[in-house]
């Protein structure tokens, strides 16, 4: 039997990088996944190979009445929510004395608020069935800043204190929260950090210097985590905020 039959999971975030890797490897194992993005033309390309056990979603995760209603249709269309994982991310690097505004804003409108409005309206839900699986996306940057992501550190460490509530004030609905934290993964994603260390170069000879395991890792490394945590198998693992990052942070 596959690990995750009859899951229902809502994917934000789903179509890139260790997205479109945790989409895949939850839908591997048995579940329907309702895939949200802003990104449409890419995302309904995207889940064209799952037949139907994917359905895309245009989604702007800095919209409250967006995310609500995303969560509705979702829903519908499962027929219920057994498991919410939260990946979208928006990433900016520079020094603090010349850091905009509007750029720390928009860092804790994608990564911070955007995640309290799918838990907002995905847990209804996962109340009414008595059960159910949350996973955000945090980074290895909110246990270990790094020059130039003040913003994006501070909204990562954020996101595991509001797993880390969330997971005391749920644990009596059978909900549980943890939380993704990736060290150094292979994606484009990270480009912004890279430009500000000094490019390429300067980041492999970082990693080489700071990560025993001597590399960068890559998206599906970090897909199995969803895995375990929508499945039964981790039904005592709440409020953990979990580190993938080949040993450089201990």
């Amino acid at each position: 039997m596959k690990r995750l039959e009859g899951k229902r999971v809502l994917f934000i975030g789903g179509i890139t990088n260790i997205g479109a890797a945790g989409v895949e490897a939850i839908i591997r194992e048995g579940a329907r996944v309702a895939v949200a993005d802003i990104n449409e033309e890419t995302g309904r390309e995207s889940v064209k190979p799952y037949g139907d056990a994917a359905r895309f979603f245009p989604l702007d995760v800095t919209r409250e009445d967006d995310v609500a209603a995303f969560v509705a249709a979702a829903a519908e269309w499962l027929g219920g929510i057994d498991g919410l994982c939260q990946n979208a991310g928006y990433l900016r690097a520079g020094p603090v004395d010349t850091f905009a505004a509007h750029e720390w804003d928009m860092v804790y409108a994608v990564n911070v608020r955007a995640q309290f409005f799918g838990v907002k309206y995905a847990v209804p839900h996962m109340k009414r069935a008595g059960k159910g699986s949350i996973v955000n996306m945090s980074s290895l940057a909110g246990k270990h800043g790094g020059p130039g992501r003040a913003a994006y550190s501070s909204a990562k460490a954020a996101v595991i204190g509001m797993g880390n509530s969330l997971a005391s004030e749920l644990a009596p609905f059978n909900i549980r929260v943890n939380t993704l934290c990736p060290g150094w993964i292979d994606t484009p994603f990270n480009r912004p950090a890279i430009d500000f260390i000094g490019g390429d170069g300067a980041v492999e000879d970082m990693v080489k210097a700071t990560v025993p395991m001597g590399r960068q890792g890559t998206p599906q490394e970090v897909a199995p985590v969803y895995v375990y945590l929508l499945s039964d198998e981790s039904s005592y693992v709440t409020s953990q905020a979990l580190i993938i990052d080949g040993g450089s942070y201990s």
